[in-house]
């Protein structure tokens, strides 16, 4: 089983950057597609940001343009770049691999997350 480490989340004002990391046990992150998902107060947990085995990468709408997913397989490591960061961006972050592209449906067992809040 991976166990994932997310860190690197805070308090920011609107229009800010935060870069969030996750850390993966394991000698074969290379081989999972990585997620970086997030979950507000009240609502569920959402798939935000892709990055394949393969090297392409995928977004939800909401996040297109400001965020970049990006992942270091020699560190067991994905990162997600959050810029001009909105109000509505305060979330607890969590990172995963996805079963398959198709689905958000995560592989593993969620690490703890990390929070990110965002005044206005």
């Amino acid at each position: 089983q991976v166990q994932l480490v997310e860190s690197g989340g805070g308090l920011v004002q609107a229009g800010g950057s935060l870069r969030l990391s996750c850390a993966a046990s394991g000698s074969t992150f290379s081989i999972y597609n990585m997620g970086w998902y997030r979950q507000a107060p009240g609502k569920q947990r959402q798939l935000v940001a892709l990055a394949t085995s393969g090297g392409s990468t995928n977004y939800a709408d909401s996040v297109k343009g400001r965020f970049t997913i990006s992942r270091d397989n020699a560190k067991n490591t994905v990162y997600l770049q959050m810029n001009s960061l909105k109000p509505e961006d305060t979330a607890v972050y969590y990172c995963n691999a996805v079963v398959t592209t198709a689905s958000p449906t995560p592989r593993f067992d969620w690490g703890q997350g990390t929070q990110v809040t965002v005044s206005s």
